[in-house]
């Protein structure tokens, strides 16, 4: 038998190799996992962590709502109707009430025919590869979510992308596709650069080329709109997107997410998405929680206002005292730090020494290293202050301005 026959790989060898954590942990600059304990109090922009008060500028919690007491009320109200989990999928025994009615509620709120919830946003995303099969193309935008990236490349179609927001390199590629059945695939807010898609001029050419359109609004719903359904409704081109995605666990307080379309399109992604027919039902209390979020959604719109003032604010600060700051009207701030160890320890010390809480967000998950800010309606200007006051202070420190 050759000797390189008898060489024996472990496919565990990939874990045993990968040391990069444990090196920033003996450093004492690992930033991940960081365990909270709770929040202050009800409506509070406040969390627990080691014991200690932190101000949270690290929370997709855009309205506040998970700490809203009328939330957690109607999530405690399900788990005594409906208990705590529903341990089946909906197509057998997991469809309550409650999710025939999110799904009614939500198809009006984003003016679709219907809706279909999903029991986690990624999942949501899943449902792409039921939607684009062989012989057919999905276009992504180059900086789409993971989970859309996941849910296309788990297709049996082709996928192709196109260079962030690039209304050109995206016409060139359906220029060569006019013929083919394909769907343009975008986040309506990117999650980590917080720029808006061009929805309107997207439409556009997905008409002009004959393409479908789905927007993912995770980060959008309850921020940008009138109404506050997203980017989509932002660039008045609501009518004009085919399929409008949403998650629960941002501006709607719980977990899950949903797809709305026509009728058609959600009975076709019932019957085929695997994600969605392999697994468990979104709770009872999830549920609860999103329709209540919804009601004040609706019911509330100073919140979506004081958040979007309270992000410009903080982002004219910043850019003021010198920081490297992405351009946008969203509560995603993006603040360049390049150097990964230096963007440890600012974050590293903007917790521990300034209690406030922020995302180190590293390459490849974004196209620099940075802090990521994230507002929440419950922030208000003596908070604002307070992080922009401290992150000066350690910008100093660390040569950044």
């Amino acid at each position: 038998m050759s000797q390189k026959l008898e060489k024996k790989v472990d496919i565990f060898q990939k874990c045993y190799s990968f040391k990069k954590p444990s090196e920033f942990k003996e450093m004492g600059l690992y930033p991940y996992f960081k365990e909270f304990m709770g929040v202050e109090t009800e409506n509070s922009p406040y969390v627990i962590m080691d014991g200690k008060k932190v101000l949270m500028f690290g929370s997709n919690n855009y309205l506040g709502l998970t700490v809203d007491p009328r939330v957690k009320e109607s999530a405690i109200e399900a788990i005594r109707k409906y208990g705590t989990g529903n341990s089946g999928s909906r197509m057998l025994n997991g469809t309550l009430d409650i999710h025939i009615a999110l799904e009614n509620e939500l198809a009006e709120f984003v003016e679709k025919e219907a809706t279909l919830i999903f029991s986690t946003g990624f999942m949501t995303n899943g449902s792409l590869s039921s939607i684009i099969i062989r012989k057919e193309y999905g276009i992504l935008d180059k900086n789409v979510h993971a989970s859309i990236v996941n849910g296309t490349y788990s297709s049996f179609g082709e996928i192709k992308r196109f260079r962030h927001n690039n209304m050109e390199d995206l016409e060139a590629i359906l220029s060569k596709l006019e013929e083919e059945p394909k769907i343009v695939v975008v986040d309506g807010v990117f999650s980590m650069e917080g720029d808006i898609a061009p929805v309107d001029k997207l439409a556009e050419l997905c008409k002009k080329y004959n393409s479908r359109l789905y927007v993912d609004e995770a980060h959008g719903l309850g921020v940008l709109g009138e109404k506050g359904v997203g980017a989509s409704e932002y660039h008045n081109a609501l009518d004009k997107v085919d399929i409008i995605m949403g998650t629960f666990s941002k501006s709607f307080a719980s977990t899950g997410g949903f797809i709305a379309s026509t009728r058609d399109v959600v009975e076709y992604v019932k019957h085929n998405s695997m994600p969605f027919i392999y697994s468990a039902s979104m709770p009872a209390p999830s549920v609860a929680a999103a329709r209540k979020a919804l009601e004040i959604i609706k019911k509330e719109p100073e919140r979506k206002d004081n958040l979007l003032k309270i992000s410009d604010l903080i982002r004219k600060e910043l850019k003021r005292a010198n920081f490297e700051v992405y351009d946008g009207i969203t509560p995603i701030i993006p603040v360049v730090i390049e150097d990964e160890v230096i963007l440890c320890k600012f974050f590293i010390d903007l917790l521990e020494k300034e209690n406030i809480y922020t995302n180190p967000i590293f390459m490849p998950a974004a196209e620099n290293n940075m802090i990521r800010i994230s507002c929440m309606a419950i922030h208000n200007e003596d908070h604002a202050a307070k992080l922009v006051d401290s992150m000066v202070k350690l910008g100093k420190k660390y040569k950044l301005i």
